[in-house]
């Protein structure tokens, strides 16, 4: 995968202008929200159920055999667009602390409500595998 991000574009902060795929195994990943093994949302705020949703994307991500640095794309889903934009130095630190520097094209959706209604935050994407 190639990541690329032209300089006549903003400089991207946390995502990439666009990513290119060649060969390799595609892998989609559901809408992953703050659910536990037991099937309820955990974590009080948007950051701790970020974390949660993002560990469980990649959890999916790795038992199809894959790693971060192969999401091609991912699509952010939330409740309160206002307070991702808020929290979004610390979402940050999460991305990077559990899926690295490497950044797939992303885009961050409002939405009224998730399927969980208690859910703040789903993510969603694909990944490229070699």
């Amino acid at each position: 995968m190639e990541r690329i991000n032209p300089a006549e574009l903003s400089r991207p902060a946390g995502f990439s202008h666009a990513v290119t795929a060649t060969g390799g195994r595609l892998v989609f990943l559901a809408g992953q929200t703050a659910l536990d093994g037991d099937g309820k949302v955990v974590g009080d705020d948007l950051p701790a159920q970020f974390e949660t949703a993002l560990s469980n994307l990649l959890t999916a991500l790795r038992a199809a055999g894959g790693a971060p640095e192969h999401l091609a794309r991912v699509t952010v889903y939330a409740t309160d667009v206002a307070a991702y934009r808020s929290h979004a130095a610390e979402l940050g630190r999460i991305w990077r602390r559990l899926a690295g520097r490497d950044y797939p094209a992303m885009a961050v959706i409002g939405a009224v409500r998730l399927w969980d209604e208690q859910a703040m935050v789903e993510l969603d994407g694909f990944a490229v595998l070699p």
